[in-house]
């Protein structure tokens, strides 16, 4: 079987993607795989450390702004997705596949519509809580939409279309308990683990209050804590640090590293996560089952990281917390009183294991392979 999966934008598009692609050549080596996303996008570097190819359609964002920049950004976009159609069908005469598979982002836009009218069978996977632009486009011509959480189902025209299948998890973050995971990180004497990131690149903003945070910890160290800076962010806090009067040499209970390279570890282990609310970590919380204190972020396009924020707020998995007017001490606050209240942190994790889906590759699997059927 040959099948075209298309993605970009973001790592949360692209990475659910990889692992369907993966799964579906455990099943069946023979299967053959393309890869096609924007010319200039993410997706471009994601997939050159695989060993799919890939190919490119020149497609561009939409801006909802009248600034007279963005108008010239649009008509720039309307002229590359009249050339998209053309693209598109060179590929899809090219690699003629028997399923086409879009996981967000407007470079799945051209391969999925125009596939979908040869009669190609399709579906795409949206990994946001409410459907972006081009997932809501492409509802017309996918055969299914597949979402994360029932409570998808309600933004979408045809819910008939829709099927929860959850948003693919790494494998490894199941290969070990949350205590081997503990003893692994020499975390095991009995206080909590609290893990924070900002993105992997990292916030300025939230960093500096990560620093306060971290010197009200430094006074008694009540529990363990690893915090990923991120590169932008790195020489900043280093500074901020050194000007609180924090030397983490002396405090061993505060791990602070420019990234988190073994994630799949400090998550398993982690009692409360603080974080944005991208579409990935969502789906890592839920699948985890581990309480979360999020921040989302206020510059991401139609306010995707709020909605999802939101609705894990709603179900009492998450305490959600806005940026603006937010500083170091209340975001400190906060995490201690849910780490000092063993009931509370407990009901938060049953309300996230609640929301997630731990097989969610395999229902997408079966989803798209009941189309091609």
């Amino acid at each position: 079987m040959k099948v075209i999966f298309t993605c970009g934008g973001t790592a949360g598009h692209v990475n659910p993607a990889l692992a369907l692609a993966g799964y579906m050549r455990e099943k069946d080596p023979a299967t053959e795989v393309l890869f096609v996303g924007a010319e200039r996008g993410l997706e471009r570097d994601l997939i050159a450390h695989t060993e799919y190819p890939f190919r490119t359609v020149n497609i561009s964002s939409f801006h909802r702004s009248l600034k007279p920049k963005e108008i010239r950004h649009n008509l720039v976009s309307v002229k590359n997705l009249l050339h998209a159609e053309r693209e598109a069908d060179a590929i899809l005469d090219d690699f003629a596949p028997d399923l086409i598979v879009g996981t967000g982002g407007y470079a799945s836009y051209p391969i999925v519509r125009y596939g979908a009218k040869r009669g190609i069978p399709a579906a795409v996977h949206e990994s946001n809580i409410v459907p972006g632009l081009t997932t809501r486009e492409l509802e017309n011509y996918a055969q299914r939409v597949m979402v994360g959480f029932e409570d998808c189902r309600q933004h979408y025209k045809h819910p008939d279309k829709v099927v929860v299948t959850g948003t693919p998890v790494r494998g490894d973050f199941f290969t070990q308990t949350k205590e081997e995971a503990k003893r692994a990180l020499g975390v095991d004497d009995g206080r909590p683990l609290v893990v924070s990131f900002w993105g992997s690149l990292g916030s300025g903003g939230m960093n500096r209050m990560m620093a306060e945070f971290l010197e009200l910890e430094s006074a008694h160290e009540p529990f363990h804590h690893i915090h990923g800076v991120g590169a932008i962010s790195w020489e900043m806090m280093q500074k901020e640090l050194a000007a609180r009067g924090v030397e983490l040499a002396e405090h061993p209970a505060l791990d602070v590293r420019e990234y988190i390279y073994n994630m799949a570890d400090v998550m398993r282990a982690a009692d409360l996560v603080l974080s944005r609310a991208g579409a990935s970590t969502i789906a890592e919380l839920t699948a985890l089952g581990v309480p979360a204190i999020l921040v989302p972020s206020p510059n991401v396009t139609n306010h995707h990281q709020e909605k999802n924020a939101n609705v894990l707020g709603e179900h009492g998995a998450a305490l959600v917390l806005a940026e603006e007017g937010l500083d170091g001490k209340t975001l400190f606050t906060a995490a201690a009183d849910i780490l000092r209240d063993e009931g509370r942190r407990a009901d938060m994790g049953k309300n996230m294991a609640a929301l997630g889906v731990k097989n969610a590759t395999e229902r997408i699997y079966d989803t798209v392979m009941s189309l091609v059927k």
